[in-house]
């Protein structure tokens, strides 16, 4: 199959002008295939050559204005066309594969009920598994959609659907957006309608799911319409499409997905079990993120994929503030969450050899292999942290008048990085190309460090800086007061670099926090007297927010080499359980669990520091027994479970069904558990096919191959291997649940000879499976655990081989960096 370059997208856009899709699916011929067929209306500028694409299991039939072509002229996935000057009309007929990746047209039957469902996932070059296309996305088309569906099933598309009386769906026609975007979600569909500002909205799930949807569908709907409003609000043009669907979809490989008029998103948000007030906050971000997208991404689109971070630095920043702003009485500040996990993300991918520039260079970006590389924590979380860096320079009034005029101009047509600062210069009279080029054409992470100089009733603060963007940020000045708590004295504003250094009154403070109000995006660290503060007293901090920047700055201490992992968890032994802000305790015990204990401890310091989580987790668990915090008594039984060393405790509860104390297990806590059990060699398969009769869903059949998978025996690992590379039956989910049960630090010495297995095995399946699988492959089937030189060196040998996927390369490329990162910390 042939990639398509930006160079031949650049001379088919000059070519071609699209005006109109039909297309027409059938989904009742079985539970392999379907049938497609397109028809095309076009004019060409000149006589010239060119293709469209498609990706079949059997092309039946193609003609060009009535003439037919030749089929077995498909080429890979493109049919050539020899086009003469003017009106043209393309018509073809094909039979396409249903996937089990997430890419193109997903099936998937529901083990608890046997029913079926279909939905796409078009992004990038997948329109070609449903139907023939000029894929790439400045060709904008309208589109009219028909679907023929088995009885008793509903399809849902971009727009308002209607059932005709021959058993045929048709959508509405669309206004003009990209070939990706188009959608399609057929299947026995439970559905919740409502309607607000006069078009109709709805949520979709499988009928399994119907009960968990229905008690959270107030919540949903009400953060929608709560979104809605505020986007209209902040932005002049309205909603641009007929309606607002939003469907929870089985085996997703993203969180959601911007499909103008039918969000589609994981099924993981229709929750089953208990969860915490910061995943239900993370879900009324995602929500309103890929609502921000209606605009930016759906109603003015990229031009070509270099500027993907336009649509997701843009819909990730919205997505916090528009929650921050609109749900306020449902969730606290939305950015301590963001700074805690969202920004750590893009400072990891931001210090790695994979690093990108936040809007890459046009050659960076030569093909779609290479832009689907890009969607990473830079393209989103550096991106958004960029663009709250940028609304904290020129005004959030400027910012929004900006965006305003990027909308006007460029309203259901495609737009590039100059068009957007061009847009945002004309409000505002800073040097927005300057910022710009600074921000987002560079790679990296500043550090700054403060320096205090000065005694008596005066002081100096002057802020180092390595690195090389401006700052505007906020600086945090506290005492501590007679009971030995942190105080706020004052914030003040700073500009990095410093003309010269700030001049304050009074003493010198206990602590001074740099980017107190995390509106950059940069590595801080502490003078030597706040470092002691830190320590001493970190949860008497007042503010939340502080305390994220705080423990943000512990951890990349700790990753950069400059505090040790057994210092950290003595912070987080400290302070940890006095925390009351829900994303902060999440978000330390996460890092200390599988990044400090699994990988930055040596083998010999592991049974301490999983001691130490598990003397955290208790105490948590102490003074949450009156029942009054029930996310973060939760976040405690999932960190003492993933953190225990022996089977007892949590064999009792899993027997009794409930934490002493509470809470009662929930199908998520009790597959936890016997995941666990089964890394230490205390349950067996009868165990687990017991609990999957007990939970016969898909949640339930990902929770049995994961604990298969870790059952510490020499078969449940040839097993579990065979399942991931030997055979593609596994679907996205199952391939996944199945790498996570595989590898664990405890049976280093059982899978040690498949460390070498894995890179001509993954190499072999990528090529196989595509893309979605080798991401896959990658970041989760990688053996993380085996950290030493031979290790790293077998996979930098193996980098060397050229028949590797970009895909796998990539996250291959990140995953050793992350071992050399290891080793250099336990060195």
């Amino acid at each position: 199959m042939s990639v398509l370059t930006r160079d031949e997208a650049q001379t088919r856009a000059q070519l071609l002008d699209v005006h109109h899709y039909a297309v027409d699916l059938d989904l009742t011929t079985g539970d392999e295939t379907f049938g497609s067929t397109t028809q095309i209306r076009f004019t060409a500028r000149a006589a010239a050559d060119t293709f469209v694409e498609l990706k079949p299991d059997a092309l039946h039939t193609a003609a060009l204005d009535g003439t037919p072509l030749d089929v077995e002229a498909l080429d890979g996935n493109r049919l050539p066309l020899t086009l003469t000057e003017g009106e043209h009309t393309l018509s073809i007929t094909a039979t396409m594969r249903y996937s089990h990746t997430g890419e193109g047209m997903h099936r998937f039957t529901d083990p608890t009920d046997g029913e079926a469902y279909v939905y796409t996932q078009l992004f990038m070059e997948d329109v070609q598994r449903v139907f023939a296309a000029f894929d790439q996305p400045d060709l904008k088309s309208v589109f009219d959609v028909s679907v023929t569906a088995p009885e008793g099933w509903t399809v849902l598309s971009n727009g308002i659907t209607e059932q005709q009386a021959d058993g045929r769906w048709t959508a509405a026609t669309t206004p003009l957006i990209s070939t990706y975007l188009v959608c399609v979600a057929a299947g026995p569909w439970h559905s919740v309608r409502t309607e607000h500002a006069g078009l109709p909205f709805g949520i979709h799930c499988r009928r399994s799911l119907a009960p968990h949807l229905d008690a959270d569908a107030d919540e949903i709907l009400d953060i929608t319409k709560a979104c809605f409003d505020r986007y209209h609000e902040k932005f002049a043009e309205p909603y641009p499409f007929d309606s607002y669907d939003q469907a929870f979809v089985p085996e997703f490989n993203a969180g959601a997905m911007e499909n103008p008029g039918l969000v589609t998103f994981r099924d993981e948000f229709v929750f089953r079990s208990a969860v915490t007030e910061t995943e239900r906050m993370h879900r009324a971000m995602v929500i309103a993120h890929e609502m921000a997208h209606m605009w930016f991404g759906d109603l003015v689109t990229l031009r070509w994929w270099d500027d993907i971070w336009l649509n997701e630095s843009f819909a990730e920043y919205m997505g916090f503030q528009t929650v921050n702003e609109a749900c306020s009485e449902l969730f606290a500040d939305t950015w301590i969450d963001f700074g805690v996990t969202r920004k750590a993300w893009g400072y990891e991918a931001d210090q790695r050899p994979s690093t990108h520039p936040v809007a890459p260079a046009a050659d960076a970006v030569p093909d779609t292999a290479s832009a689907l590389l890009n969607f990473d924590g830079i393209s989103y979380a550096k991106g958004a942290s960029a663009l709250r860096q940028l609304v904290a320079w020129m005004g959030e009034d400027d910012f929004l008048a900006g965006i305003n005029i990027h909308f006007k101009r460029h309203r259901f047509g495609n737009a590039t990085l100059a068009d957007f600062v061009d847009n945002l210069a004309a409000a505002t009279d800073r040097d927005v190309h300057g910022w710009a080029e600074q921000w987002l054409r560079t790679t990296g992470v500043d550090t700054l460090t403060p320096r205090l100089a000065g005694e008596g009733k005066r002081w100096q603060l002057t802020v180092d800086r390595a690195g090389s963007r401006p700052h505007r940020l906020s600086v945090g000045i506290h005492d501590r007061d007679a009971a030995g708590d942190l105080v706020l004295r004052e914030r003040v504003w700073a500009d990095v670099p410093q003309e010269a250094p700030l001049d304050l009154e009074g003493p010198r403070p206990a602590l001074v926090v740099l980017n107190d109000g995390d509106l950059t995006y940069t590595k801080m660290r502490f003078d030597e007297a706040s470092a002691e503060s830190v320590l001493r007293g970190l949860s008497r901090v007042p503010d939340p927010l502080t305390r994220a920047v705080v423990w943000n700055a512990l951890r990349d201490m700790v990753r950069d080499g400059e505090l040790s992992g057994a210092d950290y968890l003595a912070v987080a032994l400290a302070h940890l359980p006095e925390e009351t802000e829900l994303a902060v305790v999440q978000g330390v015990l996460g890092f200390a669990r599988t990044q400090i204990a699994d990988r930055y401890v040596s083998e010999a310091d592991r049974p301490a520091a999983l001691a130490t989580l598990t003397e955290i987790t208790r105490a948590l668990l102490r003074r949450t027994e009156d029942g009054e915090a029930p996310g973060l008594r939760l976040t405690a039984v999932r960190a003492c479970i993933d953190s225990a060393t022996t089977p007892d405790k949590i064999a009792s509860w899993l027997e009794e069904g409930t934490v002493h104390g509470g809470p009662e297990l929930d199908p998520e806590l009790r597959w936890r558990i016997l995941a666990r059990l089964a890394v230490l060699g205390a349950t067996d398969e009868a165990a687990i096919a017991a609990e999957l009769e007990r939970d016969p869903s898909a949640t339930g059949q990902e929770g049995a191959a994961r604990c298969r998978a870790a059952l510490p025996t020499a078969e449940a690992k040839a097993a579990a291997w065979s399942a991931m590379f030997d055979s593609d039956e596994l679907s996205n989910y199952l391939f996944t649940a199945t790498a996570d049960g595989f590898w664990k630090p405890e049976q280093a010495e059982l899978t040690r000879d498949y460390v070498a297995r894995f890179y001509p095995a993954a190499i072999a399946m990528a090529e196989r499976r595509g893309p979605a699988l080798a991401e896959a492959a990658g970041r989760r089937a990688f053996p993380a655990f085996a950290i030493d030189a031979d290790s790293l060196a077998l996979g930098e040998r193996h980098l060397a081989d050229d028949t590797m996927i970009p895909a796998l390369r990539r996250q291959l490329v990140d995953q050793l960096d992350d071992l050399r990162r290891a080793l250099r910390v336990r060195g």
